[in-house]
């Protein structure tokens, strides 16, 4: 069985596992983490799978800043665009990545602090 088969981000695109999807095209799926670290804490992941940000190409440039951009908007669909919110990707397991299948942690709802954990 491939990675990807294994990958539980490629079976909530698949609809094979449930989730709480909020946004998806041809490129993208947004969804609210099973595991809250905010009030909101919702995922955007690309469709294509790709491990790590370690794996990305120059052709997966634009797809980067797609997930970006769906980000910001739904930031501001979720009224976070006055009071802030906070975009995280994680690399590898030292950094916190824990599903291999980059993902862009959109968090927002509360104050966050600097340094991050």
């Amino acid at each position: 069985m491939s990675k990807e088969a294994n990958c539980i981000f490629c079976k909530i695109i698949a609809k094979e596992i449930p989730s709480k999807i909020i946004y998806e095209d041809d490129d993208l799926v947004a969804f609210e983490d099973a595991n809250p670290q905010a009030p909101t804490h919702t995922l955007i992941i690309p469709r294509k799978h790709i491990p790590t940000l370690n794996d990305l190409h120059e052709e997966d440039t634009t797809l980067i800043g797609e997930l970006i951009q769906k980000a910001k908007e739904i930031a501001a669909d979720k009224g976070l665009s006055e009071d802030g919110y906070r975009l995280v990707f994680n690399c590898q397991e030292g950094a916190g990545q824990s599903v291999f299948h980059i993902h862009l942690h959109l968090l927002g709802g509360r104050t966050f602090r600097w340094p991050p954990g």
